[in-house]
């Protein structure tokens, strides 16, 4: 979370308190210092219409604000609603680990905050989705399949597909009835549990290729499962939905 507060002669008490406050936060959030005559595009983009104000940001988007004086209680206040906790912190750093396809170190970060906080969805689909990107398919069905109603719950939706596949794998059931295309599916299923997520995706494109319904879209909702894994910043995730959305249309 950023801050930036528009400023004032009169109002130069509300400085020292933020200044304070965001040397306490230890770097959860940062305070910048405005001048609104010095900075008055910056003033009109915000509608910024009376000072001091205080306005706090989120990924580069405001979230909340401030107007006018007010007392450090409400001050405090006012952070603590909308400031990162410490498990918000954790569920960002093993993101980024999954990002990096860092798996293992990911999903004990996400267990550190399922400790503390059970209820903790965004921690609860990373979980998933760090035991999914080491190919254990029974466990993380186990928890897509029964994923609370929160932002996250679409996500997990996604990865079901995916996770019952692998975990049907596990437990050697096959296919009531044989397709040609189903040997390169179950290569693909084994190339995810090794970790080749490139090669099995290559797989399941060229399952449709032959075949766009596939057992009723497995193998599109599978690789769709995988590109969620990845998320939308991953450069290879970004090239492989090119390459799906070709063969699909």
């Amino acid at each position: 979370v950023d801050f930036w507060a528009e400023w004032c002669a009169p109002c130069r008490t509300l400085g020292p308190m933020l200044e304070n406050l965001a040397r306490e936060g230890q770097g959860i959030f940062r305070l910048a210092k405005v001048n609104v005559d010095e900075n008055q595009n910056l003033a009109l983009r915000y509608a910024v219409r009376s000072i001091p104000a205080v306005k706090a940001f989120r990924n580069g988007k405001m979230i909340a604000e401030l107007i006018g004086l007010q007392p450090e209680s409400r001050l405090r206040e006012f952070i603590r609603s909308i400031a990162p906790s410490q498990n918000d912190l954790i569920v960002e750093k093993a993101n980024s680990l999954l990002d990096l396809l860092r798996a293992q170190e990911a999903e004990k970060s996400f267990r550190q905050v399922l400790e503390k906080s059970p209820e903790n969805s965004a921690a609860l689909l990373g979980l998933a989705k760090s035991i999914l990107l080491q190919g254990r398919g029974a466990e993380g069905y186990a928890i897509v399949a029964k994923f609370p109603a929160s932002r996250e719950f679409n996500s997990a939706e996604t990865l079901k597909p995916l996770a019952q596949a692998l975990a049907d794998l596990e437990q050697a059931k096959p296919f009531s009835n044989d397709l040609p295309q189903d040997a390169v599916f179950y290569n693909a299923l084994r190339l995810i549990k090794r970790n080749n997520l490139d090669a099995a995706m290559d797989g399941l494109l060229d399952i449709l290729r032959e075949d766009k319904r596939y057992r009723d879209g497995l193998a599109r909702r599978v690789i769709v499962a995988i590109l969620e894994l990845l998320g939308e910043n991953n450069p290879t995730a970004k090239q492989y939905r090119n390459e799906l959305a070709l063969v699909l249309f």
